[in-house]
């Protein structure tokens, strides 16, 4: 009785069914279960695949990580703009408020930010500035998509809005020009500056008026005969510790940050012979033995050794060539001959720098030690080795036109300081080769933004189809410029934007932001000389409302199995 599973002590057991029931019922509506195969997508893709599909999984996760980059580096905009301090995978350190630094060094693994990304590189290789202003406009435009789309609107209607819109904004740029922009002597250095003043102004707020007349400066000092031709590696930045800012100089020719070999350590008015390989006895290509059976034969082994160097030196010397620069190491041999010869030896590891000295001074990169030929040789004015702030440089200088390259010498209390100053230079070089392809500045500090909102919401408005609400949506984004600019000054950033549209609507187009915070608005253009660059506003525009477009029209994100074995235990 105790062991019967019907008896009372048990209570009633309900027996399961056959097994093989459930198999035998799926096996008629699906013949891959039966070999326990998996059905769909599951069939199709190999094992540990995502998949990911509909608005709220794809496009609203999309927009979600567009969104996220675009609040990091939000806070950047502007001359009252935070520094960001990220530390990348190699343990460097980067301290900046510049956008384009930021994002590379940030590693975004997400799909659709890495989209938002490649638009700020893309912005960064055509023009060189407005990074920034691609991903914080770019973030804001998906964030107001994501209220579209869960107010029911489908992705394509607005992305026919924003390219509606965008078309119209670009048609505006056009009138918003300031007015006598659109001509500039480009070899005037005042003139310059005034130009340059916009894009520094928000990356080293404070200097601007100084690194734009050093930019300016640098920039003019190698510009071609044809402006339009100037090339932007053509400026170089050597940053020296020391001192301070403002005792930043430009140099027409090369610093190159380190001490020459031997004990000439200055000549003017030389020829230069530079040597790609090392100034040194070569190892054969062959191997061979070579029998010494006295003293003698050792010491004339020597000594032929001696000879050839010897040889090889005087040709130098010979050829007219004063100074022997070699991209890899000089012997001690070869070294001794220089030194009697009277010639000045410089090292360059760097490849590229040496390909940048013989564009400073025109020479040819020999490959193989010999005889330079007349057409080989360099020309320099003058090449001295002076201590600047406990650093020992030689100073390559140039002083006739023929100088293609300039050098920035920086100073600075600190490496962070330092290459940020350098980041802003770089950008207010990419500043200028724009200006020498069209000339043309915009109203700053927001008033572009705040004028094409004022013009496109009116625009929204007279629309008939649903775009209208993508439209007005993408007025609201541009807000976000005078809106971030206000925040990051300290101001009241609703009072800030409401001045303005007041002001533009009274008909004053060149109202912007006055960061300061003692009038509701100010014209930068008359008031400052602070104007933005045309070219980086319409660029940073079109680039971001691609990059918003593409996102929106991901549907479905399929990302296959990641290549590679498991990581192991951590």
């Amino acid at each position: 009785a105790h062991t019967n599973p019907n008896s009372p002590r048990f209570g009633k057991v309900e027996r399961a069914p056959p097994v093989n029931a459930k198999s035998a019922h799926v096996a008629h509506t699906n013949p891959d279960a039966m070999s326990g195969m998996p059905y769909g997508l599951q069939s199709m893709l190999k094992d540990g695949h995502k998949h990911m599909s509909g608005l709220d999984e794809a496009v609203i996760k999309n927009v979600e990580a567009c969104k996220q980059l675009s609040k990091i580096t939000r806070t950047s905009l502007g001359p009252n703009g935070m520094n960001k301090m990220v530390i990348n995978h190699l343990d460097r350190l980067f301290v900046t408020s510049d956008a384009a630094v930021i994002v590379r060094e940030l590693e975004v693994a997400h799909p659709a930010a890495k989209l938002l990304v490649m638009a700020a590189q893309a912005q960064e290789q055509e023009i060189g500035d407005g990074t920034n202003l691609v991903v914080t406009f770019g973030g804001e435009l998906l964030g107001n998509a994501e209220d579209l789309i869960r107010d029911g609107l489908h992705p394509s209607e607005i992305i026919e809005g924003y390219e509606k819109a965008l078309g119209k904004v670009l048609e505006w740029l056009d009138e918003l020009v300031v007015p006598g922009s659109e001509t500039l002597d480009i070899k005037d250095k005042l003139a310059v500056a005034k130009r340059l003043k916009g894009t520094l102004s928000s990356k080293q707020f404070g200097y601007e008026e100084m690194l734009a007349k050093t930019c300016a400066e640098a920039c003019i000092d190698v510009l071609p005969k044809n402006p339009v031709n100037f090339n932007v590696d053509n400026v170089r930045v050597s940053k020296i510790v020391g001192s301070t800012m403002h005792e930043n100089t430009v140099v027409q020719g090369m610093v190159i940050r380190r001490d020459c070999e031997g004990t000439v350590k200055n000549v003017q008015d030389a020829k230069v012979a530079v040597f790609g390989c090392a100034v040194d006895t070569s190892a054969t290509e062959t191997k061979g033995t070579v029998l010494i059976t006295s003293a003698k034969d050792l010491e004339k082994y020597s000594l032929g050794e001696e000879k050839k160097m010897e040889e090889y030196v005087k040709m130098i010397a010979d050829s007219g060539a004063k100074v022997v620069v070699s991209g890899q190491s000089f012997g001690e041999m070869a070294m001794h001959f220089i030194e009697r010869y009277g010639l000045m030896a410089i090292k360059m590891p760097s490849k590229f720098e040496l390909r940048r000295f013989c564009r400073a001074t025109n020479a040819v990169g020999i490959i193989k030690l010999g005889r330079p030929a007349a057409d080989e040789l360099g020309y320099v004015s003058s090449i001295d080795v002076k201590e600047i702030g406990g650093t020992k440089c030689v100073v390559v200088q140039q002083n006739d036109a023929t100088s293609r390259v300039a050098t920035v010498v920086l100073r600075g209390s600190t490496e962070n300081v330092m290459d940020d100053i350098e980041r802003a230079v770089d950008d207010g070089v990419n500043a200028f080769k724009a200006l020498t392809k069209d000339s043309r500045t915009l109203p700053a500090g927001g008033a572009t933004e705040i004028e094409l909102a004022h013009r496109l919401a009116a625009f929204g408005r007279k629309q008939t189809g649903l775009d209208q609400y993508a439209i007005e949506k993408f007025a609201r984004a541009l807000e976000v410029v005078p809106r971030t600019l206000a925040e990051n000054a300290g101001l009241n950033a609703t009072d800030v934007v409401y001045n303005l549209y007041a002001a533009h609507a009274a008909g004053n187009m060149n109202a912007g932001v006055d960061v300061s915070g003692k009038m509701p608005w100010c014209d930068l253009a008359t008031d400052e000389n602070i104007a933005d660059v045309f070219l980086v506003k319409w660029w940073a525009l079109k680039l971001a409302v691609e990059a918003v477009t593409t996102v929106l029209r991901v549907d479905q994100i399929i990302m296959a199995k990641q290549a590679g074995g498991g990581k192991g235990e951590e």
